[in-house]
């Protein structure tokens, strides 16, 4: 594995949701539904921003207080960093690790397509680190019965 895509090939492009009026509620019982730490939220198939488990942590310590009927909106990131599918593995770690973000939407061609996580990263870079290993294991056994 080498790009986005790859990643989405393997892990598949379902891509959770909520509307922007949608209550925190509503995103708390979809994390949980579905197993996932983040939701993107969606207006008119537009992206307007991405609400995440760390947003309701830090959000929940800043005001004192979690207001679960409130809409996604006022809790969301709006600046939502995007990659595309043919973004490197690696790119992305980078990506990741600088702007401390955990959870990137993959737009095509300005079409959401999917959503990766630092864990599919984290996956792909420890698959890719055997396959060389195994590789190289595999060279260094044939040279040694090449003797």
């Amino acid at each position: 594995m080498n790009t986005v895509k790859d990643i989405l090939d393997q892990k598949g492009k379902n891509v959770w949701s909520v509307g922007p009026q949608d209550t925190l509620l509503d995103a708390l019982k979809m994390f949980r539904a579905h197993g996932i730490g983040s939701l993107l939220v969606i207006e008119q198939g537009n992206i307007k921003g991405i609400i995440t488990e760390r947003d309701f942590a830090w959000q929940i310590a800043d005001k004192g207080l979690c207001p679960l009927n409130q809409p996604v909106s006022m809790w969301m990131t709006s600046d939502v960093i995007v990659v595309s599918p043919d973004m490197s593995i690696n790119e992305c770690m980078q990506l990741m690790s600088r702007e401390h973000v955990r959870h990137l939407p993959v737009v095509d061609r300005g079409k959401l397509s999917g959503m990766i996580s630092i864990g599919d990263v984290v996956k792909a870079v420890i698959s890719g680190q055997q396959s060389t290993i195994l590789g190289l294991e595999n060279y260094i056994l044939s040279q040694k019965f090449a003797l």
